[in-house]
């Protein structure tokens, strides 16, 4: 009897948080991440337990790291620890850091374009084996699908070295257009041919942002405002747009600016004129939005399962050096059960891990280009020592007929 009653407050607790992160409709209420009394409560000695150790961990890469930025780590639906370490400026080391401050994504873009192309897929509006040119006709290689992008296995080379040879000016941005002009006029020799093997490069992202811009008519930076990031709830996310930008400023208009660690000292990032390609990065976002996202997977609120899961699937047959690569998400042997993604761009390092099977979440967004926390992020999510419930176990237990079906 006991168990049972456990497991229905454990359901109760749980829709508290959920109903309002995971809900599809843009004018809901969202609520606080944190969940009520009833809720924390459950398995309270453990909670403080399992909190009190991460706390330690995260309070180590601070200090034996000199971490700038904020840290969010949950387990079994609940967020255990949140935290705001150092400065926007760390010039002048001043400003101290918000929670709810945005930062610069960089790759961890990758898993918001990948999800906007499954949107598309789950509207029947395009299919994974396309070939690319049907939507982008002017391009001038044929035998790459939609598929092929996502998995990185387009066999196409760095539209970054493009640029860097071909374009005349880096005061002014270069947009996505622009990039597939280049390899229209140029046809730079690909590294392979399309789907040979797994070959990670930005130029596959950049190309599906293109793509989600022509089939749904809107511009990329509205179209993830609108139809992905309106309806979870992650009101503190946006795409940086230089759509329309004559001359690039000297640095990018955000509150939180990213910073290059040198031998001398920190150094504020400039603007580049790469940033007026997205798809593949630019995408700005805090912990508690990034959350929000994967709590909108764990009980489908964006996409059913059978479409989500996609996602988390090795694009490739062969495990090149033990890595391989779903939809925007990161996958390896040497983690099982876990799917990430790691970015570095422009002043900024981003970290987002998902242990499925456990249940947790590691989120790191840092405003410096230089932190190496990899291994140690791995040790916290692979600590055995407490355990406890898993997020959305039951999507018909926790919700039931009250839940908003696709």
């Amino acid at each position: 009897m006991k168990i049972v009653v456990r497991t229905i407050l454990f359901a109760l607790g749980l829709s508290v948080l959920m109903l309002a992160s995971c809900g599809r409709k843009s004018n809901r209420t969202v609520t606080e991440l944190n969940v009520d009394s009833l809720f924390i409560d459950l398995g309270k000695a453990d909670v403080a337990r399992r909190t009190a150790k991460v706390e330690k961990d995260f309070q180590k890469i601070r200090s034996e790291q000199g971490f700038n930025g904020v840290v969010l780590y949950a387990e079994g639906g609940r967020v255990l620890y949140r935290k705001a370490f150092g400065w926007r400026n760390l010039i002048q080391q001043k400003d101290s850091l918000r929670i709810d401050d945005q930062f610069q994504l960089s790759s961890v873009s990758k898993m918001f374009t990948a999800e906007a192309i499954m949107l598309l897929y789950a509207q029947g509006k395009l299919d994974y084996e396309d070939d690319v040119t049907k939507y982008i006709p002017e391009f001038p290689y044929h035998g790459i699908t939609i598929r092929n992008l996502l998995n990185h296995r387009s066999g196409l080379s760095r539209y970054e070295t493009l640029a860097d040879e071909h374009w005349p000016d880096r005061g002014v941005p270069a947009t996505n257009d622009d990039i597939i002009q280049l390899y229209a006029k140029h046809k730079p020799s690909p590294y392979n041919q399309p789907n040979v093997t797994f070959h990670y490069t930005n130029v596959n992202y950049a190309l599906l942002a293109s793509v989600i811009e022509r089939v749904s008519g809107q511009h990329f930076e509205d179209f993830m405002k609108e139809q992905v990031f309106a309806p979870i709830g992650m009101d503190r996310s946006y795409i940086y747009s230089l759509r329309g930008t004559g001359r690039l400023k000297t640095y990018v208009d955000t509150e939180v600016q990213g910073h290059d660690l040198l031998r001398k000292g920190a150094r504020r990032a400039q603007d580049d004129y790469l940033n007026g390609v997205v798809g593949d990065k630019v995408m700005y976002s805090t912990v508690d939005d990034l959350y929000r996202f994967s709590l909108a997977i764990e009980c489908q609120a964006f996409l059913p399962d059978s479409i989500q899961q996609e996602a988390f699937k090795p694009g490739s047959p062969e495990w090149k050096n033990g890595e391989n690569y779903g939809f925007g998400w990161r996958l390896s042997e040497k983690h099982p059960g876990m799917v990430y993604h790691f970015g570095w761009w422009k002043g900024y390092r981003s970290f987002f891990i998902r242990d499925v099977e456990k249940g947790r979440v590691v989120l790191m967004l840092t405003n410096t280009d230089n932190i190496a926390v990899g291994e140690m992020l791995w040790d916290i999510l692979n600590d055995t020592s407490v355990q406890l419930p898993t997020a959305c176990p039951n999507r018909n237990l926790i919700f039931g007929s009250t839940f908003p079906e696709k």
